[in-house]
């Protein structure tokens, strides 16, 4: 229906009204509005529409038409009002206190978790720092360098001069010349694989790429990080590289 004025809206209701109107929708109309409306009636008689409109801009709704809607009971003759409520216990599955349930068993589950996940990385952390250091951990990341081109040449004399000092004392190998010696070392089943990698990587770049460094660790995976020093002391004046 078309209405005149300013635009109008819906009063908020009460629950002691007999109607209920709803705006679907408003459109503009030259000077007035179109509007889309619904009702439905909770009490049997005629009511006028008008009383449960007002304008949005405050103004009177005097000007408006009588908006008449009668309404019919369609319940029986002395039932006015709906059937009580019976209240029946809720089923075990579902319902708020099994949901309550299943949620704080899901947090002490996700904190018991929690707690032993942290207590376990701190114990693996504690173990790992009480692990004495080997020579194959303090090798490894020189090693990794020297596979890939980025050590120094002053580390990679260094290393070179190192392991040959190590194993002439290792393998009493002091009266040997360094040629004769490294060409000895080369031949030997636990030094012989890392002195001729790095051989390899330090002197012909970009050979044996895909070597497993931890296989060529293995001799020095027991022995401890200080061993190097200990062992080749007595010959750190003589270990020239070949």
């Amino acid at each position: 229906m078309v209405l005149p004025g300013s635009e109008l809206e819906v009063v908020p209701g009460d629950r002691k009204d007999s109607v209920v109107l709803r705006m679907v929708a408003s459109y503009p109309h030259g000077t007035a509005y179109r509007y889309d409306l619904e009702y439905y009636g909770l009490d049997p008689g005629t009511f006028d529409l008008r009383k449960y409109l007002r304008r949005k801009d405050g103004t009177s709704v005097a000007d408006l038409p009588n908006l008449p809607v009668a309404i019919e009971a369609k319940l029986p003759p002395g039932q006015i009002t709906p059937h009580a409520l019976m209240t029946e216990r809720a089923p075990w599955l579902g319902g708020y206190r099994l949901a309550l349930w299943l949620g704080g068993a899901v947090w002490v589950g996700s904190l018991a978790a929690i707690l032993f996940w942290g207590r376990k990385k701190r114990t693996r952390a504690a173990a790992m720092a009480a692990k004495p250091r080997t020579l194959a951990d303090r090798l490894r990341p020189l090693v990794e360098k020297a596979r890939v081109g980025q050590l120094t040449q002053t580390q990679r004399a260094e290393l070179e001069r190192t392991l040959l000092a190590y194993w002439r004392v290792r393998l009493d190998l002091g009266e040997m010349k360094p040629t004769e010696a490294f060409a000895e070392l080369r031949r030997h089943s636990e030094a012989g694989p890392l002195l001729t990698a790095l051989e390899n990587w330090l002197h012909r770049p970009g050979s044996s790429p895909n070597v497993d460094v931890s296989l060529l660790l293995e001799p020095y995976r027991n022995l401890p990080a200080e061993t190097l020093e200990a062992e080749s002391v007595g010959t750190a004046s003589t270990g020239d590289r070949p």
